[in-house]
């Protein structure tokens, strides 16, 4: 979600950063919590949840949710969406980092656009990473431990896998937009929330090149809670 030119198509001259900073720092923790990504039924390992991301997928964390939000274990507010939104990015980022770096060594992506969506997208997971952990500075959650099986390793089940979690992170990102309060982290949502957007449609391209893999929902998208959001993650098993 972020991109090799470090911040700058998110955040031009660091002002949403600071911004966003300065906001979090102002707040406490405790609030609610929503969902985040089932598309794919698609295992790594094991689903060992542990601290924020447990609670939230326990019926009482999910039932906490107000307005589809995240748990209170995110934290208070807009720091949880920002919380919320970091563990996303956390498990998109560790996905491509493990792709690429299984690539490296095997070499199983063989057409130019195939290796340039998993460059590009790599580079933007790592800055939506690094964005959201400046934003939230000591507030920031810790990244969670990730166990991606098989689908990182070959070509059909990494489009298939990166086709489930761009569309969820768009998913999600939309779902929590009327959440946020602090003006600045709307505006670094939204541009998140287009990148993750242009990231499905070309990872959709890639698995069929069809209408309904550019936009799956049809004209509008639909905005998920964090409830349907970390539902389906838990589903997937890449959390430990």
């Amino acid at each position: 979600m972020g991109t090799n030119r470090e911040l700058a198509q998110i955040d031009s001259g660091g002002a949403i950063a600071e911004a966003a900073h300065e906001a979090v720092e102002g707040l406490d923790a405790g609030d609610s919590r929503r969902g985040f990504l089932k598309k794919a039924g698609l295992a790594g390992g094991s689903m060992v949840a542990g601290g924020a991301l447990l609670s939230a997928l326990t019926p009482a964390g999910a039932m906490a949710a107000g307005k589809g939000r995240p748990p209170a274990s995110f934290g208070k507010g807009d720091v949880g969406i920002l919380n919320y939104a970091l563990t996303l990015e956390y498990l998109e980022a560790a996905f491509y980092n493990e792709t690429t770096a299984n690539n490296n060594k095997k070499s199983f992506l063989k057409t130019a656009q195939e290796k340039a969506f998993l460059k590009e997208t790599t580079t933007d997971e790592n800055a939506h990473v690094k964005f959201l952990k400046k934003a939230l500075g000591s507030k920031a959650t810790a990244a969670p431990k990730v166990d991606f099986g098989a689908t990182t390793s070959s070509r059909d089940a990494f489009i298939k896998t990166a086709v489930a979690l761009e569309n969820t992170g768009v998913h999600a990102y939309l779902g929590q937009v009327l959440n946020i309060s602090n003006p600045a982290y709307v505006a670094a949502a939204g541009s998140i929330l287009t990148i993750e957007a242009r990231h499905a449609s070309v990872a959709g391209l890639l698995l069929k090149a069809t209408p309904a893999k550019i936009s799956p929902d049809g004209a509008f998208d639909t905005p998920f809670t964090a409830a349907e959001v970390l539902k389906a993650v838990e589903a997937t098993g890449f959390l430990k």
